[in-house]
C-alpha cells in the first residue's frame, strides 16, 4: 500500500483516487500528472467492471471514470459505485461538453465531468475540489448540458409546475435552489440575496438534507427536473 500523500499544514489530506479509462495514454498521463502534484493515485481500470471492482477493493474518495469503456460504461459503472459505495465521489471524463450520458450521470449522483484535454493543474484542482465534498461545477458548461438534457417541465407560458418534493423546502430554501439551478456559488448568493455566506451556507446545507442531494451538481439537476429552473430563464 502507498504512503498517504502529504498535504500543507492545516490543508485536507489529499484525496485518494481510482483512474479508469480504456486508453492506457490516458491513464498513464493522469496518473503522472496527480501524483507529480501529490494526489496519490491507488489505482488504475481499463473498463468499467475493473473499475466497479477497483473501488470495491481499494475504497478511494474519488474515481475519474471515462463514459466510454469496454465490457461495462461510465455511466453504468457510477451507477453501481455511488450505490455501493456513497461516500465515493465521481468525476466523468468525456471528450464531448454536451452529452447525455454525462447528464445522467449527473442526475445519478456524480460530482462533475471533465474534458479530457483538461489542463493538468484545474485535473488536480477538480481532483482535490471533489474530494472535500464539494461539486464540480463550471457553471457555463454545465447549465448548457442540463439545458440540452434535462426533461422538459415547465407549463404554458414558461410557468414553472413545481413537484411534490419541493414542498420541505421554505420559500427562501426554494429561491436558494432556483438560483442554484442558474450557477450561483455561495458568495454570488450572499450578493444577490443580501445575505451572509454563513446563512446562504445553511441554507444550503439543509436543502441537501431535506431534498437527500450529494452535492451542487445533483441540485442544478434537480433545479430543472423539478421545473424551478427552465431552459432559456434568465
Amino acid at each position: 500500500m502507498t504512503a498517504p500523500a502529504a498535504s500543507p499544514e492545516g490543508a485536507a489530506p489529499a484525496p485518494r483516487v481510482v483512474i479508469a479509462d480504456d486508453q492506457d495514454l490516458v491513464r498513464t498521463g493522469f496518473q503522472l500528472i496527480l501524483t507529480a502534484r501529490g494526489i496519490d493515485v491507488v489505482g488504475v481500470a481499463a473498463d468499467g467492471v475493473e473499475a466497479v471492482a477497483a473501488v470495491r477493493r481499494l475504497r478511494p474518495d474519488v474515481v475519474l471514470l471515462d463514459i466510454r469503456m469496454p465490457n461495462m460504461d461510465g455511466l453504468e459503472a457510477a451507477r453501481r459505485i455511488l450505490a455501493e459505495v456513497p461516500d465515493c465521489r465521481v468525476i466523468m471524463l468525456t471528450t464531448f461538453d454536451l452529452d447525455s450520458y454525462v447528464y445522467a450521470a449527473l442526475a445519478a449522483g456524480a460530482s462533475g465531468f471533465l474534458l479530457k484535454d483538461v489542463t493538468p493543474a484545474h485535473l488536480a484542482a477538480a481532483v482535490r475540489l471533489v474530494g472535500t465534498g464539494d461539486a464540480l461545477l463550471s457553471p457555463s458548461i454545465t447549465r448548457r448540458l442540463v439545458e440540452r438534457c434535462a426533461p422538459a417541465t415547465a407549463g404554458a407560458g414558461g410557468r414553472a409546475r413545481v413537484r411534490p418534493e419541493l414542498a420541505a423546502l421554505t420559500p427562501r430554501e426554494r429561491e436558494v435552489l432556483t438560483l442554484m439551478g442558474h450557477g450561483r456559488s455561495n458568495a454570488e448568493l450572499a450578493q444577490e440575496l443580501t445575505l451572509s455566506e454563513a446563512t446562504v451556507k445553511t441554507h444550503v446545507a439543509r436543502i441537501f438534507a431535506k431534498l437527500s442531494l450529494r452535492d451542487r451538481a445533483q441540485a442544478v439537476v434537480l433545479a430543472y427536473e423539478t421545473g424551478l429552473v427552465t431552459p432559456g430563464s434568465p
